[in-house]
């Protein structure tokens, strides 16, 4: 088998040394930050810019998410977003030229009392609405779709059914980034590894440039893409934004033939299941409940996944967990994101996705960079403004479509 896979290049893209000023910078070298570079470059002709990362790229939360992509939320503005994702998902692999193995598998989010039920079947109705693929299977259409599920009765809390979308699936979380590196680095754009942002410089309340370990940097615009960081950051640039960071866990098992075919979601008993292509077994849950910017969380979190799997998937007790992690991520009170301008002239933010950004990444680098290089909100972003929180006109995904935070 080893031998068939190709020959995998030295590297993918450069390292150059930061100029001395772009026409923007993005701070975060992580799915988002790749993906608002490369349709800066690519859709509106912006080139001399640069991705400032402070680790190494797509080292956070890119590297360490469960991978799962689908666009089944429940209000329309959410709806509209993750599904115009799913649609670039779609094509991304061709535009890319590269193969990140997106496998679209379908995702079930499973009902387990009958206010799950009633809730799910609403947002069943709602995503055909909005044009979502979205069925509802009862118990014995979800053993169809996943054999090793357990629907008796004689568990806490029964398969009482769920919603299935077809489109939806999993896709390799690093190659999606060396994907888009690769892409951003032939256009031109620099890719500035180990450079930290260490404060703003502004002339007024307009951004000029950016303090880094690797000195100043001037700048027409400054985007933000830093996830459980956008805080600290937005500190330093002088503006507060309403999030909260937490750890959120994931874990894998050791590699296993091909057992589970497609996602498995439970918000009520609480893990969500999907096996990668390489065998393991992927699992996570909810976020642990503690504010933080430890990539770790507290042990009874893993325990209680476990649990939950075990109890799902009875064929999982003979499984081994073989490594578990933490990523950071950064939660606003309706549980969506802000992908915004801000109060401080020429700074963009693009922060809050909590658990959903993986599956938001091609959506989210999209409407950011149109809101970078017209200095206006795409139709898509616009209800995703900072000031909803004082205008009260709120997106609140709370438990509404399976978020978990």
């Amino acid at each position: 088998m080893a031998e068939k896979l190709p020959e995998h290049p030295d590297f993918l893209w450069h390292n150059p040394d930061p100029k001395a000023s772009y026409d923007a910078v993005i701070v975060g070298g992580g799915g988002h930050g790749l993906a608002t570079a490369y349709y800066l470059a690519s859709r509106h002709g912006m080139t001399n810019i640069a991705i400032l990362e402070r680790g190494w790229l797509a080292g956070g939360n890119m590297a360490r998410n469960t991978t799962i992509i689908r666009s089944n939320y429940l209000w329309d503005e959410s709806a509209a977003i993750y599904e115009h994702s799913l649609k670039l998902w779609e094509g991304l692999p061709e535009e890319l030229e590269y193969d990140f193995l997106f496998s679209q598998r379908g995702v079930m989010n499973l009902a387990h009392t009958l206010q799950d039920v009633r809730e799910s079947q609403r947002r069943v109705n709602a995503n055909v609405l909005n044009g979502v693929d979205a069925e509802w299977l009862d118990p014995q259409q979800v053993k169809e779709a996943c054999p090793i599920i357990n629907i008796g009765d004689d568990i806490r809390y029964p398969v009482m059914g769920a919603t299935y979308q077809p489109r939806a699936g999993i896709a390799k979380h690093d190659h999606v980034a060396w994907a888009f590196a690769r892409k951003c680095d032939e256009m031109g754009v620099d890719i500035i590894q180990n450079c930290e942002v260490t404060g703003f410089i502004k002339d007024g309340e307009r951004v000029v440039g950016v303090e880094t370990s690797r000195g100043r940097i001037n700048a027409g615009k400054v985007a933000l893409a830093a996830a459980g960081h956008s805080s600290v950051l937005a500190d330093l640039a002088g503006f507060r934004l309403p999030i909260s960071s937490h750890p959120l866990q994931a874990l894998v098992s050791e590699l296993f033939e091909p057992v589970h075919p497609t996602v498995v979601m439970s918000n009520h008993v609480h893990v969500y299941v999907s096996q990668a292509h390489k065998g393991e077994l992927v699992m996570g849950a909810g976020i642990d409940s503690y504010n933080g910017y430890g990539q770790r969380g507290a042990f009874h979190v893993v325990e209680e996944q476990l649990a939950a799997a075990v109890e799902l998937f009875p064929i999982f007790a003979r499984a081994h967990l073989l490594r578990t992690w933490g990523g950071i991520v950064d939660t606003t009170f309706d549980a969506s994101p802000i992908v915004s301008t801000t109060p401080i002239d020429q700074m963009y933010v693009n922060c809050g996705w909590g658990t959903g950004g993986f599956k938001g990444t091609p959506a989210s680098g999209y409407t950011f960079a149109h809101t970078i290089a017209t200095d206006e909100a795409h139709p898509l972003n616009a209800p995703f403004a900072l000031d909803r929180f004082e205008t009260g006109h709120l997106i609140d995904e709370h438990g509404a479509a399976a978020v978990a935070h």
